[in-house]
């Protein structure tokens, strides 16, 4: 690798952070209820975004205002790494995940708007979750594709063990993919709370739809202070879409686990996937004890917002176990 490609390798991976916090960022918007605290766009109250003075960063206008630069600042870097990937990588399908990145932060862009301008409808504000997992994916692979781990390292490799590993990475990160689009929905039909017991859920394994079972559940929301009479009551789908989101995080957990430890029984598979393999253990641990103390502290927003961030760096270090394993199932680059 020469220069420009170990620089445009670097400024993949910062991208690849940005997006990791953009996403942070988004999540304290949700956790906080702060998404129509600024109800233009994208003006910021009538006013340039940039120019907007700190003095009126006030409440929920920090959190979405603070989302907006954020977001601004990673389209910018977004293009710049499109532009040194056309100057300086060789392999045309990384280019052109540069160019498809830079298409995917202006839909991005726009959906955030539209999530605003049409007041939080939750298909469109799911869509804007969504894609941010997407494009953190993107991200994360172009910063794979320019390392020297891909382009230069000799691995070991046995191809009926290496597609038998492949193809179950494939359905792990998939599961985590759709696990991640399961919390945006818990989050968007503000179903965090639905069910505020754990591991149990109102003293049961699965919560009944029945009409007097959620007449009851309210009743015990309201008499623990999670929610308020006012609030309303928390419906039947809420306490599926909050199931669905807890119950597949079971799944979820037990695939990783299972792949990671036929990874680190494996012996030809090589030491930079196992070493990817622990990362990845320890970041399940953490994220799973997030997403209990969510509901435990009764969703504190600075331990739900994290748990959000989690979920997404679960994602992306899943993918780079992925394409590790990819890589370690071919006997040479195969040109794409």
């Amino acid at each position: 690798m020469n220069r420009g490609e170990r620089n445009t390798h670097r400024f993949a991976i910062f991208l690849s952070i940005c997006i990791l916090l953009l996403i942070t960022a988004g999540s304290f918007v949700t956790s906080t209820d702060s998404g129509l605290a600024v109800p233009d766009w994208p003006n910021t109250y009538g006013e340039n975004l940039f120019l907007f003075p700190f003095s009126k960063w006030i409440g929920g206008i920090f959190y979405e205002h603070f989302h907006r630069l954020i977001a601004s600042a990673v389209g910018l870097f977004t293009i710049i790494l499109a532009i040194l990937l056309k100057k300086y990588e060789p392999q045309k399908f990384v280019v052109n995940l540069g160019y498809l990145a830079i298409f995917v932060v202006i839909l991005q862009g726009v959906l955030g708007g539209l999530t605003v301008l049409f007041l939080l409808p939750p298909a469109i504000s799911i869509s804007h979750a969504t894609l941010a997992q997407t494009f953190l994916c993107i991200a994360t692979s172009i910063a794979f594709f320019t390392s020297s781990f891909w382009k230069e390292e000799r691995l070991n490799f046995n191809i009926e063990v290496g597609k038998k590993y492949y193809r179950f990475a494939i359905l792990v990160f998939c599961a985590v993919f759709l696990q991640l689009i399961f919390g945006a929905t818990m989050r968007h039909f503000k179903s965090g709370l639905a069910v505020a017991d754990w591991p149990l859920a109102f003293g049961e394994i699965f919560p009944s739809l029945d009409e007097n079972s959620i007449l009851e559940y309210n009743n015990q929301l309201i008499n623990q202070n999670v929610r308020l009479f006012a609030d309303g009551t928390i419906t039947w789908y809420q306490l599926l879409t909050h199931m669905l989101h807890r119950t597949w995080a079971y799944f979820v957990s037990f695939g990783i686990i299972f792949l990671v430890y036929k990874i680190l029984k494996n012996k030809i598979l090589s030491q930079p996937i196992k070493n990817v393999s622990y990362f990845l253990i320890l970041i399940l641990i953490t994220q799973f004890t997030l997403g209990v103390l969510t509901v435990l502290t009764k969703k504190y927003f600075i331990i739900a917002s994290i748990h959000v961030t989690f979920g997404a760096l679960t994602l992306a270090v899943t993918l780079i176990l992925l394409l590790m394993i990819y890589k370690n199932n071919k006997s040479k680059i195969i040109s794409l």
